[in-house]
């Protein structure tokens, strides 16, 4: 496939980049500083501005592609990371501005352009634990994709407006349009900070305990993309297990006293559920916490 990404120089993306391009895509890399990686092409382009783009989903990739003469190629498929990361980056207003506009002109650009595929990232944070105001419990355990979204933060909120977003273009056109409520992203050496989280794991409360492997986020990405015909769809973006060395069920019950449990947890099954994931798109995780950390440490 030929792959426009947006955010590919960013945490998740350039691990997601990869993972695309070790699969046999094309991937061209829309951000404001390029990834600087074999085999990954690079435009910068702003997504606020929605002439751009217009523009880079009908730009060559590189200078290869003039060869055939046969004007430019088509995308097969859009992916959207770009975003502002969290809040307490950005003041909040320009926080929700660059991420709900943004995503706007990107699906937009792509709907309008006959790309029939577009994914996109969402975030753990719409459930409205992550970056509450004080202490904030989920309705229930373990959280799943049917749970409310009711965020309470600038960077949750923009996350919110995008699902909006992409569910009324998938109306309008009928495309399959698929968004990733991502979990706590982990790259390869983060996995040094797990001896942390056993030894505080009150401090991953607030991530409902989740984590996603940065790798395993791409082949859930390449999964989506594999998937035709699923219409609009959110899947929640995490790894089997939680981040903590400690049973679910004692989890649930030190830090969700007074929670519904309304699932028959195995014995360190995520509360943060990638169930969907699973059964829809065939996911299997290759990178268990447990295969890079020992409790003492990596």
């Amino acid at each position: 496939m030929r792959i426009l990404f947006t955010g590919g120089s960013g945490k998740a993306g350039r691990h997601v980049c990869r993972y695309l391009r070790d699969q046999g895509h094309r991937v061209v890399n829309v951000d404001l500083k390029p990834l600087e990686e074999p085999g990954i092409d690079n435009l910068i382009a702003d997504i606020t501005d929605s002439g751009a783009m217009f523009n880079v989903m009908t730009s060559y990739a590189d200078f290869d592609e003039l060869e055939s003469g046969t004007g430019v190629p088509a995308f097969d498929a859009v992916v959207h990371f770009a975003a502002v990361p969290r809040i307490l980056i950005n003041p909040d207003h320009e926080t929700f501005r660059v991420n709900t506009i943004g995503t706007y002109n990107v699906i937009e650009a792509a709907v309008k352009l006959g790309i029939r595929k577009v994914v996109f990232a969402s975030s753990e944070t719409t459930y409205g634990v992550c970056f509450a105001d004080g202490v904030a419990d989920p309705d229930y355990l373990p959280v799943d994709e049917e749970h409310d979204t009711n965020p309470m933060d600038s960077y949750g909120l923009s996350k919110v407006v995008n699902e909006k977003t992409g569910r009324a273009f998938q109306r309008r056109s009928g495309f399959d349009i698929y968004g990733l409520r991502i979990g706590n992203v982990m790259e390869p050496h983060e996995y040094a900070r797990f001896p942390g989280f056993f030894a505080d794991p009150g401090c991953r409360r607030r991530n409902l305990f989740s984590y996603i492997d940065a790798r395993d986020l791409g082949q859930i990405v390449h999964l989506c993309l594999k998937a035709d015909g699923l219409g609009f769809q959110i899947f929640n973006a995490g790894n089997d297990t939680n981040s903590v060395n400690l049973p679910a069920r004692e989890i649930a019950e030190r830090f969700f006293p007074g929670v519904p449990v309304n699932a028959d947890l195995g014995e360190n099954e995520a509360l943060y559920s990638n169930r969907k994931i699973k059964d829809v798109l065939g996911f299997e995780e290759e990178h268990n916490w447990r295969k890079y950390v020992t409790d003492e440490g990596v």
